[in-house]
């Protein structure tokens, strides 16, 4: 990625995408798509009827019960964020930081972006305090906020915000009247599901909340758009339904046959599906464990990672070592770390964190990188740590933040 101005048009086109697994595609998923790929056509906006049943089938399951008539399919999340952002109207509020493709629209559309500061305990939810000031600040500046966009399974930082803490920012949320979209792609990549409380604020607000779930977080590969969203009961989800409608209609954001295809196979969980992902999430919590110790015992700064394929590291007590480098803001890191690390590591900026801190989202599925034998020996083994191709990639990953360690340690002043 090349240097961009932070606010232009730079980090749209040159922003990362979601962290990809890295692994082969489920040879069953294959099948559907391959039996479909003769279907040139796509879905009707918004979704066909069994696109729909599934989805509330999937939602069902989670304690989310919904009709189809509150239920929409689109080719990706961001169709469906974009179109939640226009027909809703105002100014958007998010956290910082955030998942790289939420701002962008909003600023396609010409709508102001503000981000509020997360507790400390977690990302993807702001702190109650700060969203108070925040919507306060901007009322007062003549703004307009009227839309909230988190998550309790995020992406970049991987935490999951604990029920009390995401209780008190959507309580403040609700009191301002804002609408809440919940981003919800990682929730199925939770790694450790039995000893990590989840509750989504469509359980604790269920007339304001939205849920936009990327069906590229667990269940599809990334490159076969399907995403989906749940809209709440009565009048206020039912006038956002049509007008979400409207505007999916004029972007002709269909989804295409043989992905929905796909979709409607993935989303009742068979048994190959539900394997998949198990075995998927267990193997990248083993690499995103193994390195979050190699990143924070060469005095990095990262939260554990609880969900997802990526961890947000903050290099901040490494600055002296990386300014001898030539290291000062944040796309100076990524391209510093890029370059030695052999792999993707978009900086902080990319999310709406300041340019000037030293911090990049790390993605697991590039340590796994390989052939597809050794992708698939990846999800079989009891310990893929072990193996040649992802031990090699883990001792990279440590040597060069050991080195960083090791400079920092000799730039240190005398005392």
């Amino acid at each position: 990625m090349r240097r961009t101005d932070p606010e232009g048009h730079g980090p749209v086109r040159y922003g990362p995408p979601l962290p990809d697994d890295g692994l082969p595609v489920l040879p069953e998923l294959s099948a559907v798509l391959a039996a479909a790929a003769a279907q040139g056509g796509s879905e009707p906006v918004g979704g066909g009827s069994g696109l729909l049943d599934a989805a509330c089938g999937y939602w069902a399951r989670r304690g989310l019960s919904a009709g189809p008539e509150r239920v929409v399919a689109a080719p990706g999340a961001p169709s469906l964020l974009l179109a939640l952002t226009a027909a809703l109207g105002g100014d958007v509020l998010v956290p910082r930081p955030c998942a790289a493709w939420w701002a962008p629209y909003a600023r396609l559309l010409g709508r102001p972006v503000f981000h509020v500061a997360t507790p400390a305990e977690c990302g993807g939810v702001p702190d109650p305090y700060a969203l108070l000031e925040t919507v306060r600040r901007v009322r007062e500046e003549g703004g307009d906020p009227r839309l909230l966009v988190l998550s309790v399974a995020d992406d970049p930082t991987a935490t999951v915000a604990p029920p009390e803490v995401l209780h008190e920012a959507v309580e403040a949320a609700a009191g301002e009247g804002l609408h809440l979209v919940s981003d919800e792609t990682w929730r199925d990549t939770v790694h450790a599901p039995h000893d990590t409380m989840w509750l989504s604020p469509a359980e604790m607000l269920p007339d304001r909340v939205t849920v936009v779930t990327d069906l590229a977080g667990a269940l599809l590969p990334p490159g076969w758009p399907a995403a989906i969203a749940r809209f709440p009961e009565g009048d206020v989800g039912d006038g956002l339904h049509a007008r979400v409608l409207d505007v999916l209609t004029a972007l002709g954001a269909r989804v295409a046959a043989p992905v929905a295809a796909a979709a409607c196979y993935a989303l009742p969980e068979p048994a190959p599906v539900t394997d998949r992902v198990g075995a998927a999430v267990r193997l990248h919590a083993r690499v995103a464990a193994a390195a979050h110790t190699a990143v924070v015992s060469a005095g990095a700064l990262a939260r554990p990672p609880q969900a997802g394929r990526h961890l947000y590291v903050d290099l901040g007590p490494l600055r002296s070592a990386l300014g001898a480098h030539g290291v000062g803001d944040a796309q100076d890191l990524e391209e510093f770390l890029a370059a030695r690390l052999g792999m993707p590591a978009p900086g902080g900026h990319r999310f709406g964190d300041d340019l000037g801190a030293l911090r990049v989202r790390l993605s697991t599925g590039a340590l796994l990188a390989g052939t597809n034998g050794e992708l698939e020996e990846c999800l079989s083994s009891t310990t893929p740590l072990e193996l040649p191709h992802v031990h090699r990639a883990l001792i990279t990953l440590k040597s060069v933040f050991d080195d960083l360690r090791d400079d920092a340690q000799r730039w240190e002043p005398p005392r």
